[in-house]
């Protein structure tokens, strides 16, 4: 009987003693809540850009609310509380309440400004798309490594009127057959001479996306004659696997 009634006292202890050990974490997390949430208001001090931020902490959890100017400046709240000590998650509820624009407005804003962007840094082998809901825009298209996708992020991060980005945006694997590629595309295409007029646009009309030996057209162009020679140039390339011709002529039309 003794026996059985050790037995039965020691699973009881074993039962029990998870729950004590998730209470004493708990606890334990509980004790540097104060400590976090003095750490949190001097960090958010620092910027004059999260003065309207503010922050609550509980078990090491901070939920950061309140309003700023740009999208950028709430990615900016959450990067600085994630780096702080003994902070263990974040609950990001910063509404972005600044300047409101309409959403056809700041499609042509963002297309303005991301037409141009990394010029300078091979242009010619990024595409990109934008669609805008309420604010909210989605970013896709593909891009030829990681700095150029972040450097359309962050146009967009920092353009008044967006409240919240998707990032879908597809980045090209390393290569070097690729890299070789685009070396030989772009001159094939810009260097012939009907094409040459697009050469001295910085916002590069033809655009030459890359993808494990694959070619897609992009951009626009004047007229469908142009469209039909920039494929047939990249065609010729030797290496290329295939040419997908997705150029777009000045009126519309991509037949």
């Amino acid at each position: 009987m003794k026996g059985r009634q050790l037995v039965v006292a020691l699973a009881l202890a074993g039962i029990i003693t998870p729950g004590v050990v998730q209470a004493g974490s708990r606890q334990s997390e509980g004790r540097y809540d104060h400590k976090i949430q003095t750490a949190v208001t001097e960090e958010l001090k620092k910027k004059d850009q999260l003065r309207d931020v503010s922050a609550a902490v509980e078990d090491g959890i901070v939920t950061l609310s309140g309003s700023v100017g740009l999208f950028v400046d709430k990615m900016n709240a959450e990067k600085r509380v994630r780096k702080l000590k003994n902070v263990d998650g974040l609950r990001n509820r910063i509404v972005v309440s600044g300047k409101q624009v309409a959403d056809a407005e700041l499609t042509e804003t963002l297309a303005n400004r991301l037409r141009y962007d990394r010029v300078g840094y091979g242009i010619m082998f990024n595409t990109l798309t934008v669609s805008i809901d309420g604010g909210a825009v989605t970013i896709g298209g593909k891009v030829r490594d990681y700095p150029d996708r972040d450097s359309a992020i962050a146009i967009v991060q920092t353009t008044p009127g967006v409240v919240d980005v998707i990032d879908e945006i597809d980045v090209a694997p390393v290569s070097t057959f690729d890299d070789q590629l685009r070396i030989r595309l772009a001159p094939a295409i810009y260097g012939q001479a009907s094409l040459q007029k697009y050469a001295i646009d910085p916002q590069a009309p033809i655009r030459i996306i890359v993808y494990n030996g694959h070619v897609e057209l992009a951009g626009m162009v004047l007229n469908k004659g142009d469209r039909q020679l920039a494929f047939m140039q990249a065609n010729s390339v030797p290496g290329v696997f295939s040419v997908k011709n997705s150029l777009m002529v000045a009126s519309g039309q991509s037949d």
